[in-house]
């Protein structure tokens, strides 16, 4: 097998992976958070959402995204969810117990798109959050 049909059939099969991965993350519930950078501009991202004792919470998946770096700097944030807007504070959590109870619950709900999720993207989640504002 040459070299080029290798390529080619290895870069095809990390597609399939990561389009599989994509619409697998799509079955289950995908909220927007809206959050805003220092001029006041608003950025929308999807993302996964559960609730854990009445509140929503989210992850920052890995250090250094943008609307992480945002919602540290601006935590007014907009969850919207089911095409309803509510105005929130993120409150980064950092007890380890509630962070575990948050991991299970994206875990239950979730399932094994969850568990690849962690595998090939995330890298120490970090637990928000979102309080009534």
């Amino acid at each position: 097998m040459s070299i080029r049909r290798f390529a080619l059939i290895a870069l095809s099969g990390l597609f399939l992976i990561a389009l599989g991965t994509y619409i697998a993350g799509e079955q289950t519930e995908v909220a927007v958070l809206r959050t805003f950078d220092e001029a006041s501009a608003p950025h929308e991202t999807k993302l996964w959402v559960v609730d854990l004792g009445g509140r929503p919470y989210v992850r920052i998946g890995r250090s250094g995204r943008g609307w992480g770096e945002r919602l540290r700097a601006q935590p007014a944030v907009e969850l919207i969810r089911g095409g309803v807007t509510a105005a929130c504070s993120a409150v980064i959590v950092t007890d380890e117990a509630l962070r575990r109870a948050v991991d299970q619950a994206f875990a239950a709900k979730y399932g094994w798109v969850d568990w690849w999720y962690g595998v090939v993207l995330r890298h120490d989640p970090i637990p928000v959050r979102l309080d009534p504002r």
